[in-house]
């Protein structure tokens, strides 16, 4: 957890309204140990205060009024049905659409089927008794915990479930960086791209904001999407890159933050530039391992800035040697070149005459095109059109 108390600058950012910066530091790495969100209801179910206290430094408090949540269904106990009322445990529970709060399904002392009832309806004792295992050990990034928890035969418990705030257990490991708990949740079928509803984070975002660069390694590999924005707008990769430029330069005490923050960027651009297609590499900046180059993209996507090492090798060169670039239309003829290789005819957008090019130079999918083409059209087009003719 050492990583959590190195820069006191930008992780505030995670937590904070849409309309503060990341520079100030109003959310301490200790509030992920300590968050207590606690529930109280009337004796009547038809108005319920929730009081959720998040417990860090300022003490911050924040009370809400409302009306109940609806019953979901005629399976539901009748809250004017006096019959209903005697608890014996909670054996199930889910999350509402949009993480806006859970129902839990109730084993009744008195015989009747179990039913689902919103958490509002519940005696606190009774939700809290069940769920504070469960956030214990997401907090505490105790994987056994969690691992028997889910497991456990006689509860249908949603690895989903959230706490006051909309947060799900995943997004806390995530911030933990506990690679084994997330694995585990992600067998269990959690959602990786859930979004709190303090902000808009996803796990991905908590990660690569408290510098987890083998968390965020995991997720991706396992199917996060880099791609989801928070209510700013922010990816993770766009969140790592501005607590990067607000951690300070040249202090000893923020080298290794900086070090984790590079990792994290790095793994990020690895995979969302991983599958795209360079066209062309249109300017170069920066020195070693900060080189860059100013990519244009095949697909017609906004030019980018990419680091060199996420950029192949054959294409860089072909920069640094001062070869210019011609966008091939398609692929017209084949041969066998003098070597023995085969060699293609390729027609270019901006050439007036085509050119015999080796195969390595030639993008496959041409390729394909072309020898699919040719299979269509008859074994004499396609003897025609390997002579070049």
């Amino acid at each position: 957890m050492d990583a959590l108390f190195v820069n006191q600058y930008s992780i505030s950012g995670l937590r904070l309204s849409p309309n503060l910066t990341t520079t100030t530091s109003s959310f301490p790495p200790q509030s992920f140990h300590r968050l207590k969100p606690t529930t109280y209801t009337t004796t009547k179910p038809t108005t319920l205060i929730t009081v959720s206290a998040i417990q860090n430094q300022q003490q911050t408090q924040s009370i809400e009024t409302h009306n109940p949540l609806p019953l979901p269904d005629a399976n539901e106990p009748d809250e004017n049905d006096e019959s209903y009322g005697e608890v014996d445990k909670i054996i199930g529970s889910r999350a509402l659409v949009g993480g806006k709060g859970m129902q839990y399904l109730i084993s009744w002392k008195d015989g009747h089927s179990p039913s689902w009832v919103p958490s509002g309806s519940i005696a606190k004792d009774v939700v809290a008794e069940y769920e504070n295992p469960w956030w214990t050990a997401a907090k505490n990034a105790d994987e056994s915990a969690l691992s028997q928890l889910i497991a456990a035969e006689d509860d249908s418990r949603d690895v989903d479930a959230v706490d006051g705030d909309g947060r799900t257990a995943l997004i806390f490991v995530s911030g933990l960086g506990s690679e084994q708990c997330v694995r585990v949740l992600a067998e269990a079928g959690a959602d990786l791209n859930h979004r709190d509803n303090g902000g808009g984070l996803t796990a991905l975002h908590m990660a690569a904001g408290y510098v987890r660069p083998g968390v965020v390694k995991l997720l991706v590999e396992l199917g996060a999407d880099p791609e989801v924005e928070d209510e700013r707008g922010r990816k993770p990769l766009d969140l790592a890159r501005e607590i990067l430029k607000t951690t300070p330069q040249g202090n000893p005490m923020h080298f290794a933050r900086r070090l984790g923050l590079e990792a994290v960027i790095r793994e990020l651009e690895r995979v969302i530039f991983e599958y795209a297609e360079v066209q062309e590499l249109l300017e170069k900046r920066g020195k070693g391992d900060r080189t860059e180059y100013l990519v244009k993209w095949k697909d017609g996507g906004d030019n980018e800035w990419v680091n060199a090492k996420l950029i192949g090798e054959d294409l860089v060169a072909d920069y640094e040697a001062g070869l210019e670039y011609a966008v091939a239309e398609g692929v017209v003829g084949k041969r066998v070149g003098d070597e023995g290789k085969p060699e293609y005819l390729v027609k270019w957008t901006d050439i007036d005459e085509a050119t015999w090019e080796p195969e390595e130079n030639v993008d496959p999918d041409l390729i394909k095109e072309f020898v699919e083409a040719q299979n269509s059209s008859g074994p004499g087009n396609v003897e025609e059109a390997q002579l070049g003719k």
